[in-house]
């Protein structure tokens, strides 16, 4: 149970979670049906965390790899927008920094449409300002495994950075004013990145290195380099990354605490990569939930959804976090980067 003064700060705060895969199971629904679906089903869990911006990322499954991605990508990218079109009192989809704080102003829900994985792209990196007029203002140029513009971090072992649709892709992106994210993308790749970008960087859904030892989590030295670049590294809550022998909301506060003092306080927010019940919908009853030898379903208990959020706070309160970081950690730094960002082109 989460303490009155707790939940008081919790509600009172902006918080923003970079990455939820929630419209995986929107555009799972008939279209006529996918506004009433968010509303019944995502948006009171929304609410009941506190939530005030949501990144939508567009994950492609397997399926769809790499004939129908393209396609995909689009019926995802319309899905947001049916969704923000049918609960406009609810929500708004937001390309400018301007636009997320019309929306919180309103008591609305900030939506952000994110790319992950870009397969739809291929090399027709051009692609990109297509996306960017549909409103899309967040990239990953992978997951795990490799696309035409770089490797995922499965495949480190490779060595690869950016290919040179990928060094394209990225100049592009700052000119669209589009974010680049280095989440799941390899450590060379991310390297390369860090020495390419002249805009912020950011991580979306990434841990501590330093306390689990995963390949999709950064490195010191990767997260001073975002930190370095302006950027945000989103703290991940899935249990593999966060500690697999023992997911605790303990052990997710550590993360953040690492982060912190790594890459600054002015450098950590929330990414919490909410899956659960995408597993639990879109695996076939046949099919399996592994992830590296882990049931992909489990989580730190509490955090098995948005709802839960506000026993992150109760943790850095409980921790002795002052008030102003919290706040931090919770969305002021990823509304920081969001305003002086989103859609703001150059050259």
């Amino acid at each position: 149970m989460v303490p009155a003064e707790v939940s008081a700060l919790h509600e009172q705060a902006t918080v923003v979670d970079t990455h939820n895969d929630l419209l995986m199971l929107v555009a799972k629904r008939p279209p006529a049906e996918q506004a009433a679906y968010f509303a019944t089903r995502w948006l009171p869990q929304l609410r009941a965390g506190g939530v005030d911006v949501q990144v939508l990322p567009v994950f492609i499954d397997d399926d769809f790899r790499p004939e129908g991605a393209l396609r995909q990508t689009l019926r995802m990218v319309e899905a947001a927008h049916r969704v923000a079109e049918g609960n406009t009192d609810s929500v708004a989809l937001c390309r400018t920094g301007e636009d997320v704080d019309a929306a919180l102003t309103g008591g609305r829900i900030a939506l952000v449409l994110a790319l992950e994985g870009c397969e739809a792209v291929g090399t027709d990196v051009g692609l990109f300002e297509t996306f960017a007029r549909l409103g899309v203002r967040m990239a990953s140029f992978t997951h795990f495994g490799r696309t035409a513009l770089a490797d995922g971090s499965a495949e480190d072992n490779a060595g690869s950075r950016l290919t040179s649709a990928g060094v394209e892709a990225l100049g592009l992106l700052e000119r669209l004013g589009v974010l680049v994210d280095v989440s799941h993308l390899s450590a060379a790749g991310t390297d390369h990145v860090l020495e390419l970008a002249t805009r912020p960087v950011v991580a979306s859904h990434s841990s501590a290195y330093a306390v689990q030892a995963h390949h999709r989590n950064l490195t010191d030295e990767r997260l001073k380099g975002i930190a370095r670049t302006g950027g945000v590294v989103g703290v991940n809550f899935f249990f593999g990354f966060v500690d697999p022998a023992s997911p605790t909301i303990g052990r997710l506060a550590d993360h953040i605490e690492h982060v912190a003092s790594v890459a600054g306080i002015e450098h950590v927010g929330l990414g919490p990569d909410f899956v659960k019940e995408v597993y639990e919908q879109l695996t076939p009853p046949a099919g399996t939930v592994d992830f590296e030898g882990l049931d992909a379903r489990m989580t730190i208990p509490g955090l098995e959804g948005p709802a839960g959020l506000p026993i992150v706070t109760a943790e850095l309160v409980r921790r002795g976090w002052p008030e102003p970081d919290i706040r931090k950690v919770l969305g002021e730094n990823w509304l920081r980067v969001f305003r002086a960002e989103l859609g703001v082109a150059t050259g």
